[in-house]
């Protein structure tokens, strides 16, 4: 054998534990799910082919299927521009020159890290009506506060507010953004005289439309498929106000044991955020713009 040919054995078998893994852990359990979503399969008997069954049933006579659809959408479309606008805020905060700002940064970045179960247990305590850290301040300035998950109402803002909480992850991609756009396009706005505010809308903003457009793509996929917090918190209550899509497809599959249909709803899920993730990729020539290439 070669040295040429061994090298490339070598690699192949570098690269062999996870061609394995995503063969048996990603693409199988994929065509899986594809194929029992034209199936009637209740895991405690043997799938039995039902053709589009179960995807005629969605959207024709199953009234939870648009409850979870719009509640996912609201909380996306609210989640996903404050997060940004907020992530984009506080780097812009971290990205000045001040004594102690790595304390600043670690500490704004810190509270991301802490996700999941022990997340949403908090933000429970913090929304309690009774003894909540957030009623009792309201109550401390002579302002009634809601009843937050109790409510029909203020359960979904609360989720939303919650949602706030992991900003931090967006906001050290955008502060890498800040500190890649070159000093001398700020200098060159000074000496034609430019503002604050113009050097913002026509500097920054432009030169971080790449950082945006990375931000937006992954807000999108993530909060389309919100699950652990309303879980957790809500169960989708109250009167189905957080029955978000990843919920309503969970409670199908593991607590109806209805793993077809859950797996066409699953199918529903990926063409949506594929159909959304490529509007905002064919959209970005239009909007997203590089050092060096000219504004159309």
């Amino acid at each position: 054998m070669s040295a040429s040919s061994r090298e490339k054995l070598d690699g192949y078998l570098f690269i062999l534990p996870w061609i394995l893994g995503f063969l048996f852990f990603t693409i199988g359990p994929m065509i899986a799910s594809f194929y029992f979503s034209f199936t009637d399969y209740s895991l405690l008997e043997p799938s039995k082919w039902v053709g589009l069954d179960n995807y005629r049933k969605l959207f024709s006579a199953d009234d939870k299927f648009g409850i979870s659809l719009s509640v996912t959408f609201r909380y996306s479309l609210a989640s996903v521009p404050l997060g940004m606008v907020l992530a984009l805020t506080v780097a812009m905060l971290l990205n000045q020159r001040v004594p102690g700002m790595r304390f600043y940064r670690t500490a704004f970045y810190l509270p991301s890290l802490l996700g999941g179960v022990a997340l949403t247990l908090i933000w429970m305590w913090i929304f309690s009506p009774a003894y909540g850290l957030l009623n009792t301040f309201l109550k401390m300035i002579g302002l009634e506060g809601p009843l937050w998950f109790q409510s029909q109402v203020w359960a979904l803002p609360g989720l939303i507010i919650m949602s706030l909480w992991g900003v931090g992850g967006r906001m050290i991609i955008f502060l890498a953004g800040l500190q890649n756009i070159p000093g001398h396009l700020y200098e060159a706005a000074e000496m034609d005289g430019a503002g604050a505010m113009r050097r913002f809308w026509h500097v920054t903003v432009p030169m971080l439309t790449p950082t945006i457009f990375f931000n937006l793509v992954m807000g999108i996929i993530g909060s389309l498929q919100t699950f652990a917090q309303a879980f957790i918190a809500t169960q989708g209550g109250p009167n189905n106000a957080t029955l978000f899509y990843g919920l309503y497809l969970y409670q199908n599959a593991f607590q109806y044991f209805e793993m077809g249909y859950a797996s066409a709803l699953a199918w529903i899920l990926f063409a949506i955020i594929l159909a959304l993730t490529l509007v905002v990729i064919r959209s970005s020539p239009m909007w997203v713009f590089y050092e060096g290439t000219l504004r159309k």
